[in-house]
């Protein structure tokens, strides 16, 4: 405890402005203090790093890495300190990499705007000179335009970011940092001004880059450049729209598919591939969806393609297990629902793991689920290896029956099949194919972008004054500090950003008359 005291001192007197560089301070001295912070800081990234794939229960305590990290990332110095560890700690191979830098950036305090152009002035620098630390400033400028709302995420899209954003994404650069500036320019376009910006520079190239990229969509042997046709397809459906260019929902061939993903039965910030079939979380959260079709008794089976190798929940859920994205929670992390995590080796089932005897998952690993109600038997495989679940709780109460389901951590992205094509690994025991069995609308197979999807809410017919998230309570929120308005009181209480300009809730007031038309107000 002596050593941490010593340590905890050093850390002060470098944080601290008025303390350690004053006149009478050396700049060796002020080199050797700074240069011990970094290694405490390294030491601490490389800690979380290690626990954080460690953790097997939904509710633990947080890792003595981060709350040293929290502390001191309270001052601009150590904040940027962190940030300068991020970039050149964290490995390219380590399939919880950059979920990691977003974790620890969105668990410190908020960066000032000095702060925030100061990493914006690192592109700058030497820094990034090799892949990883690329990658991982990348990830760093998405998160901040994420995290951060209005001037401060326009302060740090300067001329030498965007610039830089593009070259990744227009000229021969290593695939993870062509696909980390291609999410960070998606999250710098939440910004309107932003967006405006990046559109005209992305318009002026002779050939526009991301209708190059989004040809990469299906692509199966390389998943990296799958996932940069993933996202330069969900770009140009839904922030960097081009004229005449279709959207991905009207050229999709959907008309042999009877489940998919249920578009309205998902948590905010996951992404649905156009067919409804494929999804990916891009956010700090924890999102999380249900399939279209639910089953009540019989033997099913459905399998997933691994995209991406980090923690998805990948399961079974009822319609009384809940999504709390903001909070951690997703599929078995309640009563009602159960998962396997082929990233940690465990399986989840209210809020509890256990481990399980499968491999590691790797991109192109198949992950099979089945599930038999009759005999209360489960059973998840990877790439034809099974093991058996032994779970009788989950049965004691079906109610609404079983729905497939997965949660996704950030950068995280999967493939379902519910037997619309041949199985890679079917069991060897009789079990209902899902596609057999259920049955769409076409309109039910439509998966919009979230913009139109939210003009088409507008078009319902709801009273001036209803809540803008679930058009059925009357709005009577305004959230603070933003000041923006027209949320219902249950609607606001499940909210920690506001969903206008994703600034941070400190706080609600009630007020007496609000209209749709304020909501929108800036």
């Amino acid at each position: 405890m002596g050593v941490c005291l010593c340590k905890d001192k050093v850390d002060d007197e470098v944080l601290d402005d008025s303390g350690p560089f004053t006149n009478n301070t050396t700049d060796s001295l002020r080199c050797e203090r700074i240069e011990r912070l970094s290694e405490r800081v390294d030491q601490l990234v490389k800690e979380t790093l290690e626990v954080i794939a460690t953790i097997d229960n939904d509710d633990p305590e947080t890792p003595n890495s981060m709350l040293l990290l929290h502390d001191i990332t309270d001052r601009p110095k150590g904040w940027l300190c962190l940030v300068r560890s991020l970039i050149r700690v964290i490995p390219l191979d380590h399939p919880m990499g950059p979920s990691v830098i977003t974790l620890l950036l969105d668990d410190s305090p908020l960066p000032s705007k000095d702060s925030v152009i100061e990493v914006a002035e690192m592109i700058k620098t030497d820094t990034t000179t090799t892949t990883p630390c690329e990658r991982n400033l990348c990830v760093i400028l998405g998160c901040l335009a994420e995290k951060l709302a209005g001037p401060c995420s326009i302060a740090i899209l300067t001329d030498t970011t965007l610039s830089y954003l593009l070259k990744n994404i227009t000229q021969e650069t290593p695939k993870d940092v062509m696909l980390f500036s291609l999410v960070a320019l998606e999250k710098f376009a939440q910004t309107a001004e932003n967006k405006s910006t990046i559109k005209r520079k992305l318009s002026s190239y002779p050939e526009h880059p991301l209708l190059r990229l989004e040809k990469y969509v299906d692509e199966m042997k390389d998943f990296t450049m799958r996932q940069i046709g993933f996202c330069a397809q969900w770009s140009l459906d839904n922030y960097f729209l081009i004229e005449n260019r279709k959207y991905t929902y009207e050229i999709s061939n959907v008309e042999h598919i009877n489940v998919m993903l249920n578009t309205k039965d998902v948590s905010e910030y996951l992404k649905i591939s156009g067919d409804g079939l494929e999804a990916r979380c891009d956010s700090y959260s924890f999102e999380s969806v249900r399939s279209t079709f639910n089953v009540k008794s019989g033997a099913w089976y459905f399998e997933c393609l691994i995209i991406t190798s980090g923690v998805m929940q990948i399961g079974w859920a009822q319609k009384e297990s809940h999504f709390l994205s903001n909070d951690g929670y997703g599929i078995g992390d309640d009563a009602f629902s159960v998962s396997f995590d082929g990233c940690r080796n465990l399986v989840w089932h209210n809020a509890k793991s256990m481990p399980i005897n499968l491999a590691t998952w790797k991109a192109g690993s198949i992950c099979g689920c089945y599930i038999n109600l009759d005999t209360k038997e489960i059973i998840f495989s990877l790439d034809g290896v099974e093991e058996n679940v032994v779970l009788d709780d989950i049965f004691s109460d079906l109610g609404n029956g079983f729905f497939p389901a997965a949660s996704f951590m950030s950068f995280q992205q999967c493939r379902f099949n519910f037997g619309g094509e041949p199985y890679k690994y079917p069991p060897n025991r009789t079990f209902n194919v899902f596609n057999d069995c259920g049955n769409l609308d076409p309109q039910e197979k439509v998966v919009l972008p979230r913009h139109l999807f939210l003009e088409e809410l507008r078009k319902l017919s709801v009273t001036e004054d209803s809540c803008t998230l679930c058009f059925d309570a009357t709005a009577s929120i305004k959230l603070l500090p933003c000041r923006h308005t027209g949320f219902c009181s249950n609607c606001s209480s499940q909210l920690q950003i506001c969903p206008i300009c994703r600034s941070d809730i400190v706080n609600v007031e009630i007020v007496q008359e609000i209209t749709n038309t304020d909501s929108t107000a800036s």
